[in-house]
């Protein structure tokens, strides 16, 4: 079992503090409603996905449209997100202080792999992309900076499980969804419990096709001067391109060698 300290879990909403902003949560509820499924939503849909009423719902987005973070469409009556709502994405990325250190060793790992390097952090149950450096090579699946996947089937969540303990890593696997988003992901929590362990004694984790068709995954955790690990470091070699076996050779080195120099360079 690793002896380094787990970090703190995810915040837990006190709906009962006194100093609890409801109508602040709402706000967020309703932000977060919009996605790559939902890119347009009418007042209705949009108190339906929140739980909220609907004059609960037309109070807040109201408020949303009048800061500017979200309008109307005046045909349709659809409402939709605006360029706005990424200032908020923009100032946690310009003021995270892992970023700039590891963006000179993702982009050494680009040009040694030849393939994109991404750099993901955890939050929840999943891990969220903060930084990619890319190359010219063909991507099947775009993975934008922002953007979230499941840590139980992905290498970068996996990588990040490894370095917690037992305990910990299989209540943080009963509480995920474990959908089967491939033919290939694993569900079963104890199946994916022996790839978080393998990752303990290679170094790196993997995933094959798992979260997407033609899509795998190197990763190794970064971690910070605490002993905690605070993100990690994964390519994803298209399947078209590599075999796992030849990416396991030649990528992983590559992967751990960059999570291994960015966790060093921020435990100084």
């Amino acid at each position: 079992m690793p002896s380094k300290p787990a970090p703190p879990p995810a915040p837990t909403p006190d709906r009962d503090n006194p100093l609890f902003n409801q109508s602040l949560e709402k706000g967020l509820e309703v932000l977060r409603a919009f996605n790559g499924v939902h890119r347009t939503l009418t007042l209705s849909e949009l108190a339906a996905l929140t739980g909220m009423n609907k004059s609960s719902a037309q109070r807040t987005i109201h408020t949303l449209e009048a800061l500017g973070y979200v309008d109307k469409h005046p045909q349709t009556r659809r409402f939709r997100l605006t360029p706005r709502v990424m200032e908020i994405g923009y100032n946690y990325l310009a003021a995270d202080a892992l970023i700039p250190v590891a963006s000179p060793y993702l982009s050494q790992l680009a040009a040694a792999s030849g393939e994109t390097a991404n750099l993901t952090e955890p939050v929840g149950l999943d891990m969220v992309y903060v930084a990619q450096l890319m190359t010219a090579k063909h991507m099947p699946v775009l993975t934008p900076v922002g953007m979230r996947i499941p840590m139980y089937c992905t290498s970068s969540g996996r990588a990040y499980l490894s370095t917690l303990p037992d305990e910990q890593v299989m209540a943080m696997l009963a509480q995920s969804t474990r959908a089967a988003r491939t033919p290939a992901t694993l569900t079963d929590p104890d199946a994916i419990f022996e790839r978080v362990a393998a990752c303990r004694r290679l170094g790196y984790a993997c995933n094959e096709e798992e979260l997407f068709i033609g899509d795998m995954g190197l990763a190794a955790p970064v971690v910070n001067s605490q002993g905690v690990t605070v993100g990690a470091v994964h390519v994803s070699p298209p399947a078209r391109r590599w075999s796992m076996a030849e990416a396991q050779k030649k990528l992983a080195p590559l992967v751990m060698e960059c999570a291994w120099a960015i966790s060093r360079s921020i435990a100084h």
